[in-house]
């Protein structure tokens, strides 16, 4: 399979935020079908002493080959996909990611992460997140190169 090039990943704008939330409301309807955010979102906004800083996969694929049964793939658009249908929720993935960005909610065993579908781009009333397209190799990195990351 050819590689892609590019990926899109999350710009935040922190002068823009204001700590509403409606991102994490918006990545939670997508992947839990409410609008509770918090642990249900792959996206993270908190505030710091020096204003809202962003929390989310950056789509850097360390944890590719960290999962034992392949359910973590990297798909033609660049992002890190991870199949539901062939995880096993053993949280290898949670337990590696370096930015603790693959997440996990009570409500089902296998993990969660950013997508890059843009949900919470929409959802944002100040416009304080944008998807960004970037060259894949400024982003991607691999441990084995066991699963072609």
């Amino acid at each position: 399979m050819e590689q892609p090039k590019t990926v899109k990943i999350l710009k935040f704008y922190p002068d823009r935020c204001n700590g509403c939330h409606e991102c994490e409301k918006a990545c939670s309807q997508v992947h839990f079908k409410t609008k509770e955010g918090g642990d249900k979102s792959a996206i993270r906004i908190s505030k710091t002493p020096k204003g809202y800083a962003m929390h989310v996969c950056d789509q850097r694929g360390l944890c590719l080959d960290m999962c034992p049964v392949g359910a973590l793939t990297r798909r033609k658009n660049g992002v890190v996909w991870l199949d539901k249908d062939v995880c096993i929720g053993c949280q290898a993935c949670i337990g590696f990611c370096p930015i603790g960005a693959m997440r996990k909610a009570d409500v089902r065993i296998e993990p969660f992460k950013c997508i890059s579908c843009g949900a919470c781009v929409r959802a944002c009333p100040k416009k304080a997140l944008e998807l960004v397209e970037v060259n894949i190799t400024d982003v991607k990195q691999v441990v084995y190169h066991k699963l072609g990351a």
